[in-house]
């Protein structure tokens, strides 16, 4: 199974399933899993995965990971 790397921003890393105190994480994912296949097995609700990049380009929730891709997920940025 293809092996991705996970890092979860912010209020999003309680999502973690090895250690919620880290960001960082590594998981094999079967052939075909997409970004919004992840946000539903982590169990981070739709509205707080905001923004989604994977090797450093956003990316829409319907993107196919492949092995070893990088994939970040951002909270809701707040600021004025």
């Amino acid at each position: 199974m293809p092996e991705i790397e996970i890092r979860l921003f912010a209020g999003l890393r309680k999502y973690n399933p090895k250690d919620p105190e880290e960001q960082r994480f590594d998981k094999e994912i079967p052939p075909g899993t997409t970004v919004q296949d992840l946000i539903d097995e982590l169990g981070i609700p739709e509205q707080k995965a905001k923004l989604i990049f994977v090797n450093n380009l956003r990316r829409d929730r319907d993107y196919e990971f492949e092995e070893g891709d990088r994939v970040g997920i951002f909270p809701p940025v707040a600021g004025g």
